[in-house]
């Protein structure tokens, strides 16, 4: 073993060089089996050569005004949509997209729950025990205050995922 190729990698070298395969794919050259049984070689490999030989047969990055894959351009936000501030997000109240945003699961969870308790009373012949209220009653109220406030007060804040994709990114540099 010589030099660097017998040293042992090290977890942030195995990204780097999943990074450089999934670039790779998103070019077109390799298939999406190839991708995947040289992913398992990489997060299996031991040593820088082991690393060097998943990638022997692909050219270096391609240079971003060659590349085939094009980066999106970003719309913007619309209105009612998280806008991030300094690691938290604000979601504006024009449009009222935030309410949509909080009354959506509920309104999901009540269609369900209401569906099954009217199906079971027809099905029994005789209305039965209004028991969805203990599921969506409790909630119903929590969202009603929240609904209150934010209206109260302007905009909604709540914090992002920023802070939990910010220690992720530290520890890959680790």
């Amino acid at each position: 073993m010589d030099g660097q190729s017998g040293m042992r990698a090290a977890d942030a070298d195995r990204e780097a060089t999943a990074e450089r395969l999934r670039l790779a794919l998103e070019e077109g050259r390799l298939d999406l089996h190839e991708y995947d049984e040289r992913l398992v070689r990489t997060y299996s490999a031991k040593t820088y050569a082991d690393l060097d030989a998943v990638v022997a047969d692909l050219p270096g990055p391609t240079p971003a005004e060659r590349a085939a894959v094009v980066p999106a351009a970003t719309p913007p936000p619309p209105a009612g949509s998280v806008t991030e501030d300094a690691g938290t997000a604000v979601v504006a109240e024009r449009g009222g997209g935030w309410l949509l945003g909080i009354w959506m699961p509920w309104l999901r969870v009540a269609g369900i729950v209401n569906a099954i308790w009217l199906i079971s009373s027809l099905g029994s012949g005789h209305v039965g025990y209004y028991w969805p209220a203990w599921a969506i009653g409790p909630w119903g109220v929590l969202l009603l205050l929240r609904t209150m406030s934010g209206q109260a007060g302007g905009a909604r804040w709540h914090p992002t995922g920023r802070d939990r994709r910010d220690r992720r990114e530290r520890r890959r540099a680790r």
